[in-house]
């Protein structure tokens, strides 16, 4: 199997065997859990997500929004909204623009932790990427937006097929 393909484009063949190296290091290091623990966040997964959305997303958000930036189900996402609101790090309130709506915040300690969690693995990644020039991370950066965008594209024209 050749590295490139003719006029010196990397074979995509290539690629293919990083990208799984990549999912198992994810998976196998434990980041998730090791960046949880290290932010105090003792939460499953599913609930971190969803602070990490509204965090991310920055103001209040209705379930559905929540689901589509999580990528799942909107009963998923209930679910686990009821066990951060009894934990009090989410809170309800209505929706101004249509009463029968509810949308979901973040409170100041599921902020907080969301943040903690954000800043453990950002300072993980740096890290990472120490030796890296500045440009080199900003073409980095641009190209992961690029290929996230497409795949997801693509993957959505599947969808509807």
């Amino acid at each position: 199997m050749a590295d490139t393909e003719p006029g010196g484009t990397p074979d995509l063949r290539t690629v293919l065997p990083r990208l799984m190296q990549l999912g198992t290091l994810m998976n196998r290091s434990g980041l998730p859990q090791r960046a949880m623990k290290h932010a105090g966040a003792d939460l499953e997964r599913p609930g971190l997500s969803i602070l990490l959305a509204l965090y991310l997303g920055g103001k209040a958000m209705r379930v559905g929004e929540i689901a589509e930036r999580m990528q799942v189900a909107g009963p998923h996402v209930t679910r686990h909204l009821h066990v951060l609101e009894r934990r009090r790090l989410v809170r309800g309130l209505a929706d101004p623009d249509d009463r029968r709506a509810r949308l979901v915040e973040l409170t100041p300690d599921g902020a907080a932790i969301a943040e903690r969690y954000a800043a453990t693995v950002l300072g993980w990644f740096g890290e990472a990427l120490s030796g890296w020039s500045a440009q080199d991370r900003r073409t980095f950066y641009d190209l992961l937006l690029r290929f996230t965008d497409d795949v997801a594209t693509f993957l959505s024209s599947l969808d509807e097929e």
